[in-house]
């Protein structure tokens, strides 16, 4: 039964590993709790464009793949992408300025 319940986790890292331009960097992590499973991804910085997909299309297939798998098993599996570090969502609100900072820089 153990085995069954690891084809969640064997499919993502095998379906993220045929999309992305650097399958060495992809990391899956299994972990179960009173939620249900939870699916956590890494891949590498360069490769979350294509892990995302326009608009989010295909994480969202992939996530509606891995519930329909933990639906045959009983099981509630989620997914989790983790942001990879220096991406440009993270870095992008470090640049905001407060608004005392843009009043300042108005030279009234």
């Amino acid at each position: 039964m153990a085995e069954k319940m690891q084809t969640d986790q064997e499919f993502l890292e095998y379906a993220v590993k045929i999309l992305v331009d650097n399958p060495e960097d992809v990391k899956v992590e299994r972990k179960i709790d009173e939620m249900g499973v939870l699916i956590t991804l890494d891949v590498n910085p360069k490769d979350m464009g294509m892990v995302i997909g326009r608009e989010g299309a295909t994480a969202k297939a992939l996530r509606t793949i891995l519930r329909v798998i933990g639906a045959r098993n009983n099981a509630r599996v989620n997914l989790k992408i983790n942001e990879p570090a220096g991406s440009e969502k993270g870095n992008s609100r470090k640049s905001e300025k407060s608004i005392d900072e843009v009043v300042g820089d108005l030279k009234i």
